[in-house]
């Protein structure tokens, strides 16, 4: 997935048993078992702040450990199932938002007509500051229903795009296990 060129960033975790990496309430298997919150949260902020063309390390210390070998190569498995779960779960939320988006610019673009529409038919109709008040708030009101769709597709898409890039690069970093 990454060139050996791009840089090489490690995060070292230390643990007393493996279990405390994963979420105690998940009766899930092991492989398929969801990263406990704080460790969770203290590896994603680690990732999230590096560029996304850095190459990935975990390195995990654990002081009761029975087999490195064996211990690392689930470890490593279950970590990369966990956040391509979680690259998978902010894809259908960004597919969600950009049909949310086409919706509301389709919704968007008819209120938008109908009101300058109206607001040239109040030219014809009224006259002086009612008509002047009536054509800007029309205006206004109209402008302000493009909003929505403005935000998801200027704004509020690529923070998601980020994420993807984040989980993806965790789902393929390098997963070693250390007896502290």
């Amino acid at each position: 997935m990454h060139s050996l060129s791009h840089p090489v960033q490690t995060l070292d975790l230390r643990v007393r048993e493996i279990r405390q990496l994963f979420n105690s309430l998940d009766p899930s298997p092991f492989l398929n078992k969801d990263l406990d919150r704080n460790c969770e949260a203290f590896i994603e902020s680690w990732a999230l702040s590096l560029p996304h063309k850095t190459r990935l390390q975990l390195r995990i210390h654990v002081e009761q450990l029975d087999s490195v070998a064996e211990t690392g190569e689930l470890l490593a498995e279950a970590i990369h199932n966990y956040y391509a779960y979680k690259a998978s779960l902010v894809r259908a939320q960004l597919r969600q938002m950009l049909r949310e988006g086409r919706t509301s610019l389709l919704i968007g673009t008819a209120f938008v007509s109908l009101c300058l529409g109206a607001a040239e038919a109040a030219g014809s109709l009224l006259s002086g500051s009612a008509q002047a008040i009536t054509r800007e708030s029309l205006t206004i009101v109209g402008w302000v229903a493009m909003w929505r769709p403005a935000e998801i597709f200027l704004y509020d898409w690529w923070p998601l795009r980020g994420k993807i890039k984040v989980f993806e690069n965790l789902r393929y970093a390098r997963v070693t296990v250390v007896h502290a």
